[in-house]
């Protein structure tokens, strides 16, 4: 795997010009605390060597004031870039993650825990910003502002220019010493935040299971354990960062005591110069701040390093490659889709397709029956473009389906999960997922509410959507809480509709549903069907009836083709339809 801190290297770019624009502000920051250090040392020489009063320093006195003003202006200035920077980097970042997660698709993330990934879309960013807000800009700052002073000292007195010079590289070494094992530790810190959000967000997913089987108090004792493990893994990092700081003090510290001692001793033996001696000691502290503020900003780098290891985890996950010159995609109304020696396995040894032969005519009703691992759900993950076949081709018409556009083919499909999804909002934003353009831009047109009612009344839901207090802008939760289980499905399908897509994947659209919700699902299915390819899997009786075809599937083959009376001579098919209640 890619080392995690060349790989953040390599992102450097992600914050845009803004990083320079800090450091440029910062620095004319830092040159103008110069000035004001010269400024204030001039005046007290005047003031203490040569009785000056305040009508002769009041030019000087002014200028210093108005320095700081500035200084402040310019410091709020590198401040705001350097955030604005950060939030640049983090919003690529998040789309650059976002974009990856979803041309992966659920297949290849199938042995992610959603659990583990939420931390790396979520926490894994922001714990970026400290690195482009602070660490970059301060990693730039640290090599101009010591140099320039060191360029001012080292004319004015050799032996203080020297000092600053042996001495100034003790505390970036200090800091990359101590910081080989925050690498460390941070890296094992963010794999434990990975682990207990996994963990919390399962129990969360499975509450009501847990309840039921008693052992709601033995995960929450195995989460307290991987919250103490998560609480020493952050104080082991905190114990360490602190370290590093007191070290990173002492050595500044002790570096400027040493220039100053060097000064007071020769102002004491004559050998320098008061408005040198002072305009020096007074520089000294500044020449060592850029790198004690480098050091503190060192731990956003270590904890930046440990988030980038789990970003690249999911960043090594390799996606489909896109075709390099996409073909249009045929009228799937008048083409027909051909499944040729199809081989698929999730592992080597196990799989589950193996050289299937399939045709599926354009407004063809087709259905698929099978025992659970038959390969029925792996060929709908081919046919929706989410993995390619490890052997054999997919045909639309005479074009093999890698050489489509994913995003273009998949505007020709609708998928009806066993279990479709609702997101926590209003029933208007779950009905436009399918659309091309799910939110109007502002000053455009906005979705023709005719149209959404139309799609409802043809999934017999406009009922129960009208019913409702707020209708389309009624409110559901997440995983459609507050609805049946039909209700839910009647609104999936309605979605469909609204895709009007020539292609129609269905999987058990009637399960687990009561026999009014399954008739009235059943009546959307017929209306859907009109005109279009359909390919449901099934295992209720009504619904095979229903169709044009059906196909008996078992262990990754076609066991036997036909409609309903010609496959009862199948005692598998007997034997489903008896489990399945027909």
């Amino acid at each position: 795997m890619t080392d995690p801190a060349r790989w953040l290297r390599a992102r450097h770019d992600l914050a845009g010009p803004w990083p320079k624009r800090s450091t440029a502000l910062q620095l004319g920051n830092g040159w103008l605390l110069i000035l004001q250090a010269w400024l204030l040392a001039r005046i007290i020489e005047l003031a203490s060597f040569h009785q000056a009063g305040l009508a002769d320093v009041r030019g000087l006195l002014f200028t210093l004031l108005g320095l700081y003003p500035l200084r402040a202006l310019l410091a709020w200035g590198g401040d705001l870039a350097a955030h604005r920077g950060a939030a640049e980097a983090k919003s690529r970042l998040r789309m650059d993650l976002a974009r990856h997660l979803f041309a992966l698709g659920p297949l290849r993330l199938g042995g992610q825990s959603s659990g583990g990934l939420a931390p790396a879309l979520v926490d894994g960013i922001e714990a970026m910003e400290p690195y482009f807000a602070r660490f970059l800009p301060a990693m730039a700052f640290t090599a101009l502002l010591p140099l320039s002073i060191l360029l001012l000292v080292l004319p004015l007195d050799w032996i203080s220019g020297l000092t600053l010079l042996l001495t100034a590289p003790l505390i970036p070494f200090f800091m990359i010493l101590v910081g080989k094992g925050a690498e460390r530790l941070n890296q094992r810190q963010w794999r434990r935040l990975a682990r207990l959000s996994a963990r919390a967000l399962e129990a969360l997913q499975g509450l009501a299971t847990l309840k039921l089987l008693g052992a709601a108090r033995a995960e929450s004792e195995v989460l307290r354990r991987l919250s103490e493990d998560y609480r020493r893994a952050t104080l082991e990092v905190l114990r360490v960062a602190f370290l590093s700081s007191l070290a990173l003090e002492f050595f500044a510290t002790a570096s400027i005591a040493l220039v100053a001692v060097g000064i007071g001793f020769r102002l004491l033996w004559g050998q320098m110069a008061f408005l040198d001696g002072l305009f020096i000691l007074l520089l000294a502290p500044e020449f060592y701040l850029p790198l004690r503020t480098l050091g503190g900003h060192y731990h956003a780098r270590m904890e930046a390093i440990g988030a980038a290891e789990r970003l690249l985890e999911v960043f090594a996950l390799s996606p489909p490659a896109p075709p390099a010159a996409p073909a249009p995609v045929p009228d799937l109304r008048a083409s027909p889709l051909r499944l040729q020696g199809v081989y698929f396995a999730y592992a080597p040894g196990r799989p589950a397709l193996a050289g299937l032969d399939l045709e599926i005519q354009p407004r063809q009703r087709l259905a698929l029956i099978g025992p659970s691992g038959a390969g029925k759900s792996t060929l709908f993950h081919l046919l929706l473009g989410f993995a390619g076949p490890d052997a054999g081709r997919i045909l639309v018409a005479d074009t093999p389906l890698p050489a489509l556009d994913p995003a273009a083919w998949r505007r020709h499909t609708a998928w009806l999960p066993q279990n479709p999804r609702l997101f926590a909002g209003s029933l208007r934003e779950n009905l436009c997922l399918g659309l091309e353009r799910p939110s109007a831009p502002a000053g455009s047109e906005p979705i023709d509410d005719g149209a959404l009612w139309r799609a409802l009344d043809q999934a017999q839901a406009r009922d129960f959507v009208a019913a409702l207090p707020g209708g389309l802008d009624s409110r559901v939760g997440e995983r459609g809480s507050g609805l049946s289980g039909g209700q839910i499905q009647r609104l999936a399908l309605a979605r469909a509709f609204l895709r009007d897509a020539p292609l129609v994947l269905l999987d058990e659209p009637t399960a687990s549903l009561d026999p009014d919700n399954e008739t009235r699902v059943q009546a959307a299915i017929d209306a859907l069907a009109r005109g279009r390819t359909l390919v449901v899997i099934a295992h209720r009786l009504d619904t095979l009836e229903h169709a044009d075809r059906i196909l008996l599937m078992d262990q990754g083959r076609i066991r036997a083709a036909g409609d309903h009376q010609a496959l009862m001579a199948d005692p598998l098919y007997r034997h489903l339809l008896e489990a399945f209640g027909k």
